[in-house]
């Protein structure tokens, strides 16, 4: 038996044809070439309180160590196979490197346990170079990390709260090295939609030549449009286009969750005429069972008398609904609520209605 969870309907603010959503071009659209990008690491968290790697299954830990002694000047190959500390753990070091980040600039990092190590509470990140897709180190990570995880073990039980083998270290990171990227010398910019559209993609380029009173917007393709700033400044004129207000249009989707039973529609979402009707049978059998107690002296013995309830529910209650056609997302919401449908019911009726072709929108099931 699973529970059944809330239904969560999303949709766009204001449902009415007089309502206008518009957002600033920034909140929908990046430039070009402005992008993070991800640095990893492999490193060492010291300081465990015997929660660390065991060196015995942990061989790249017990080899990490030996190499960082190594470095520092001592000298334990001869003495390898004694060592047994549980006070280390071998870990990955993640981190974003923002757009113009420059040289000195920190950053947050992020450290997950690489081996078996239980708890990397109060453990310190020692020097690790953190390195991009080409190679080349971008930052050095170290610290003392935070892991706001709870873990307390008994000779019967434990208690976890959280995940105590991942943890961040905020400004953890220093810069090292810039990516090159002058957007001031650039004269031509691209911009791309997150969610790309070619209606959404016209109406930018429109408020654009609109807010400059001269065709420097292009859209290219639903998700791209192209601005020619040439003979301005690109600063200022990147930053009035992105306080830009346009109305952004979204396709009719329907996106069902059947693990959380939870489902998303969008305000374009569109059913043509359709009869929906919703029940099933249901028997539920409840048993309670009795103890007879005989009287004192009467020489009987105590029995157990069963009893049973059973009950039938036909659903008998339920009611055909009508849709009549280019119903909108509030009229179906409100009439499937009416019928007394529940999340994991409204999912098989959804299905149902685009296998009949009468759900004018693409639905998604994951």
């Amino acid at each position: 038996m699973f529970q059944v969870l809330t239904l969560s309907l999303i949709a766009i603010l204001g449902f009415s044809c007089d309502a206008v959503a518009q957002v600033r071009i920034k909140d929908i659209a990046d430039v070009e070439g402005i992008r993070e990008n991800q640095l990893v690491g492999y490193g060492l968290v010291v300081g465990l309180a015997g929660t660390g790697d065991k060196l015995d299954s942990a061989v790249f830990t017990r080899q990490s160590l030996i190499g960082m002694l190594e470095r520092l000047g001592v000298n334990t190959r001869d003495q390898e196979s004694k060592l047994k500390t549980k006070n280390v753990a071998a870990v990955m070091v993640t981190a974003e490197l923002p757009a113009f980040a420059r040289t000195g600039s920190r950053i947050d990092v992020a450290i997950a346990a690489l081996g078996d190590a239980t708890n990397l509470t109060g453990g310190t990140l020692l020097v690790t170079p953190l390195l991009a897709a080409d190679g080349e180190v971008y930052a050095v990570a170290q610290g003392a990390m935070a892991t706001g995880a709870i873990a307390a073990r008994g000779a019967a039980s434990s208690v976890t709260r959280g995940v105590p083998t991942a943890g961040r270290i905020a400004n953890g990171g220093t810069v090292e090295r810039e990516v090159a990227f002058q957007l001031a010398s650039r004269s031509a910019v691209r911009l791309g939609l997150r969610n790309p559209d070619l209606t959404t993609a016209r109406r930018m380029a429109d408020a654009v030549n609109r807010a400059f009173g001269s065709p420097i917007a292009k859209a290219l393709d639903p998700r791209t449009v192209a601005l020619d700033f040439s003979n301005r400044d690109v600063i200022d004129s990147l930053a009035r286009v992105q306080d830009l207000r346009v109305e952004p249009d979204h396709a009719a989707i329907v996106v069902v969750d059947e693990a959380s039973g939870t489902i998303v529609m969008g305000a374009n979402v569109r059913v043509s005429t359709v009869a929906i009707a919703q029940g099933n049978l249901t028997i539920r059998i409840t048993e309670t069972p009795q103890v007879s107690q005989p009287g004192a002296l009467s020489g009987g013995t105590t029995t157990v008398v069963p009893r049973t309830n059973v009950q039938v529910d036909d659903g008998g209650d339920k009611k055909l609904g009508i849709l009549s056609g280019n119903v909108t997302l509030r009229d179906l919401v409100g009439s499937l609520n009416a019928l007394g449908v529940g999340p994991r019911d409204m999912i098989s009726i959804l299905q149902s209605i685009k296998a009949a072709g009468a759900l004018q929108a693409d639905l998604q099931v994951r």
